[in-house]
């Protein structure tokens, strides 16, 4: 018998590297860093870390929807975890520069992971960073039905420069790729993976150029191990094949960041632009904007909605959540603005492009969803309800009731909630005891 058929096979995981661009596969030119092809030849082969010197040899990748080749593999160490990673290289024909990013390119990137899908284990797409938590919320929705991770990363400094985060974040983005099954559309960076879109860029030189202010990292590497959050991550609830919706409609949405003393003029100008369909709202702090229940703000956001225009409220902060604590933010709820909870500018511009473009949803379809959870881009509400075992409550007792829970607990933002909706009425009200609410709210 042959000694070699004794040897016992290690396993090994798939993983396909799309580059579209950026600053991780720069190099120096006369004028500063340009993008640089032959990325697997020129900076991964010559290192021990992502070669282990096997060579594994052709890899089939399909680069179009009839187009298949043959590209060299390489093949990575042995992991602590008892696995190699073998991987490709797709480069983009044009490399993408992420500033000028738009759904043409968030459509190519989509088609090769789908393109790709029953080849590959997982995906890494190398991406430049000015535009990468739009992508990755962008194509947490255009990947319909995913059941196979996707991490996009890069670096603040080129893989070829002597000091980079180049090779930690690709290394960490091969290695989570290939051992872990986290099915969504992820960023990896500073040894941190988030939630795609749940992320936004906050440095614009710092190698932690990336936070989730909103919702903790789904897994982060240390010196020891990877640890994975388990009970954070979303899957399929349903078993349906995977797909992508394309051509997102990026052409007819805005974003609009309010400021003290924006005329109403101002906004009126940005809601008049011909063809506009929806709109992100940046306000201040809970989702507050100038104006009253007769202003002429107001009005102009009241016009707009009347004209089928989709507005979605978002706040200016980092952390925290739209919510109707405030008076100027519950006339916005009135005049039909949408409350977008916590979601990113990012994500609340890609997810309304992408359920614009979905022809079959009406303006209230699209209205219903931007507030509700579709790819964990949001944190969901859900008031405590109360019912009685034989007799259905009235809506002003199940109101008092969750009044009475929500001040028990001490929870001020929701008792805010509640009275801010339903008015002073409800403190007269006496529950089946005969008692009224006092709250004193400063």
């Amino acid at each position: 018998m042959d000694q070699t058929t004794l040897v016992p096979r290690i396993p090994e995981s798939r993983v396909l590297i799309i580059m579209t661009g950026g600053t991780i596969c720069m190099k120096r030119g006369p004028n500063g860093f340009v993008p640089a092809r032959g990325f697997l030849e020129a900076c991964l082969a010559p290192r021990p870390s992502f070669n282990d010197g096997s060579n594994p040899g052709l890899i089939e990748v399909v680069s179009q929807r009839v187009s298949r080749n043959a590209l060299r593999s390489l093949r990575t160490p042995l992991s602590q975890y008892d696995r190699h990673i073998r991987y490709a290289v797709l480069e983009f024909d044009t490399l993408l520069d992420s500033s000028s990013i738009d759904a043409k390119g968030w459509t190519e990137i989509a088609q090769a992971i789908s393109f790709n899908y029953t080849l590959f284990d997982a995906f890494v797409v190398l991406h430049g960073t000015d535009s990468l938590a739009y992508t990755c919320s962008a194509l947490s929705f255009m990947l319909q039905n995913l059941g196979k991770p996707v991490i996009l990363t890069g670096s603040q400094a080129p893989m070829l420069e002597l000091q980079n985060d180049a090779t930690d974040n690709l290394l960490g983005s091969l290695i989570i790729a290939g051992h872990f099954m986290i099915p969504e559309v992820c960023l990896f960076f500073n040894y941190k993976l988030f939630r795609g879109n749940r992320t936004t860029k906050i440095s614009a030189n710092e190698f932690a150029a990336f936070a989730s202010p909103n919702f903790p990292p789904l897994a982060t590497i240390t010196s020891l191990k990877t640890q994975v959050s388990w009970e954070l991550i979303s899957r399929p609830t349903c078993i349906e094949p995977f797909s992508i919706q394309t051509n997102l409609d990026t052409a007819h949405v805005a974003c609009l960041r309010i400021f003290p003393g924006i005329k109403p003029e101002m906004v009126e100008a940005v809601l008049n632009v011909a063809g506009l369909r929806g709109l992100v709202l940046e306000t201040f702090g809970a989702g507050n904007a100038p104006g009253g229940s007769d202003s002429a703000m107001t009005g102009v956001f009241a016009k707009a909605v009347r004209r089928g225009i989709v507005i979605i409220n978002v706040t200016q902060c980092m952390t925290g959540s739209v919510s109707p604590l405030y008076e100027s933010a519950t006339f916005l709820g009135r005049t039909g603005v949408v409350s977008g909870h916590d979601l990113t500018s990012e994500a609340a511009l890609t997810k309304l492009s992408y359920l614009l473009a979905l022809n079959r949803l009406s303006i209230d379809d699209v209205t219903n969803r931007m507030a509700t959870s579709l790819r964990g881009e949001l944190t969901e509400y859900s008031p405590t309800e109360f019912q009685h075992p034989r007799v259905p409550l009235a809506s002003a007792q199940n109101s008092l009731n969750r009044l009475n829970h929500v001040i028990a607990q001490g929870d001020i933002r929701q008792v805010r909630d509640i009275v801010s909706v339903e008015g002073d009425r409800l403190l007269n009200e006496v529950d089946s005891s005969g008692n009224t609410p006092l709250v004193c709210i400063s």
